[in-house]
């Protein structure tokens, strides 16, 4: 159930670990946390990573992905759930299946194929299953654009009007809302998304901030906008919350040294965030 005022929000984070600390469930953990939920999470793979490179990816046995949706479901009042990356089709189609026996409120997907640093996260043959079993039942799906192209069978768009062009193809999908997100774009002055509802789509423009430490901003977004779902916010505002958020936490960067590549958001870059 949604929050209410003598309710905690719970929201579970179903994802891969970031040995790096700076995407995947430790971003997630942080964003909830920092965003005024509580996170909970099911590792479903465990990565090593830096902020250089992905360099193995090792999945978590089905039977345990299972042991541990069953573990927080069944104890836990959770209100929105955020996945990340699925690391194979056994895992996408067990989530898939436990996401239609408990029915949260809210889901948020983030279909993580590809990370900043260019690495493939999700096999090809795992990419069908996803679009099949999963995306359908999302209130909300944040592709960027790389991974938008790829679940359409598209090139990957340059401009705004091409992004357009992917407006009925990603409705297609079956998920109740889309927020493509624009920041591949190449554009010097401008990051801007485009939230695809059932019936409109809206251009939510945003300013590029300068900074090669964007590491981990697609599960930072993701994980807010399930967070403010989950304290009762209608999806746009939810949306809307989440922006502010990343943009924040990103112009914050700079004031982490995390590494020699590209380093993590500021997930906390106040004492105590509240962007409501």
């Amino acid at each position: 159930m949604p929050h209410s005022q003598d309710t905690t929000p719970i929201v579970l984070t179903i994802a891969g670990s970031d040995s790096g600390g700076g995407a995947g469930i430790q971003a997630d953990i942080k964003t909830i946390s920092a965003t005024g939920s509580y996170a909970c999470s099911v590792i479903t793979a465990i990565t090593s990573q830096n902020t250089l490179g992905v360099s193995a990816i090792h999945p978590i046995p089905v039977e345990h992905v299972e042991t541990q949706l069953d573990a927080v479901f069944s104890d836990l009042n959770v209100a929105a759930v955020k996945v990340g990356m699925l690391a194979d089709v056994e895992i996408i189609n067990m989530v898939a299946k436990k996401i239609r026996q408990y029915r949260p409120e809210y889901l948020v997907v983030d279909p993580v194929m590809i990370a900043t640093s260019g690495d493939l996260l999700l096999k090809h043959r795992a990419i069908d299953v996803l679009k099949r079993e999963l995306l359908p039942l999302a209130d909300l799906i944040t592709p960027n654009l790389p991974e938008a192209a790829a679940l359409i069978s598209c090139s990957v768009p340059k401009t705004e009007e091409e992004m357009g062009s992917m407006i009925e193809p990603l409705r297609a999908l079956g998920a109740q809302a889309v927020l493509l997100k624009g920041g591949h774009l190449e554009s010097d002055t401008s990051s801007n998304d485009l939230l695809i509802e059932r019936d409109r789509s809206e251009l939510l423009r945003a300013k590029r901030i300068d900074t090669p430490n964007t590491h981990g901003t697609g599960c930072t977004l993701s994980s807010a906008i399930a967070s403010y779902l989950a304290q009762g916010n209608r999806l746009h505002k939810a949306v809307y919350l989440g922006k502010q958020y990343i943009a924040q936490a990103i112009s914050h960067a700079d004031e982490l040294s995390i590494g020699q590549g590209y380093g993590p958001v500021n997930h906390f870059f106040s004492g105590h965030v509240n962007v409501r």
